[in-house]
C-alpha cells in the first residue's frame, strides 16, 4: 500500500472565514483518515513554517512533497488530496478558470479578508486594558 505524502495547511483560525472553511475540511479529513494536518497561524506552530504572522495572515498557504504553495495553487494542492474535492480541483485549475480564479484570490478576497483580520486585531489591541 502506498504512503501518501503528508500535507500541512497553514492558516488563520482567527479568523472568521479561515476558520469555517478549514474547520469544514478538518472534520472531512479527520473522518477520512488522510494525513492532512491543519496549522493555526496563531500557535507555536507557524515557527515549523519560517513564515512571520503577517506574511502567514494574508493567504492560505499548503506544503505537500515538500513544496510550498499559497493561495488558489495551495488550495489546488489540498483539494487534491481530498477525494471529495478533487474534482472542484480539476475544474478550478482548468486554463482559462484557474487564472480568473488566482485574480480573483490574489485581488479581492485574500486581500479583502486580510484586511478584515487587520480590523479585528486593531479592534482587540484596543480593547485591552
Amino acid at each position: 500500500m502506498k504512503h501518501d505524502p503528508d500535507t500541512r495547511v497553514l492558516y488563520n483560525a482567527n479568523c472568521p472565514v479561515c476558520n469555517f472553511e478549514i474547520e469544514h475540511y478538518a472534520r472531512y479529513v479527520d473522518r477520512s483518515g488522510l494525513p492532512i494536518r491543519f496549522d493555526d497561524l496563531n500557535t507555536d506552530a507557524r515557527a515549523l513554517w519560517g513564515l512571520d504572522s503577517d506574511t502567514a495572515a494574508r493567504r492560505l498557504y499548503v506544503l505537500h512533497d515538500g513544496v510550498l504553495t499559497s493561495g488558489i495553487p495551495a488550495f489546488l494542492v489540498l483539494w487534491s488530496q481530498m477525494p471529495r474535492y478533487r474534482t472542484l480541483g480539476r475544474i478550478v485549475g482548468l486554463p482559462g478558470i484557474k487564472q480568473i480564479a488566482i485574480a480573483a484570490y490574489d485581488h479581492v478576497l485574500a486581500p479583502l479578508i486580510y484586511r478584515w483580520h487587520l480590523r479585528r486585531v486593531r479592534k482587540r489591541s484596543t480593547r485591552k486594558p
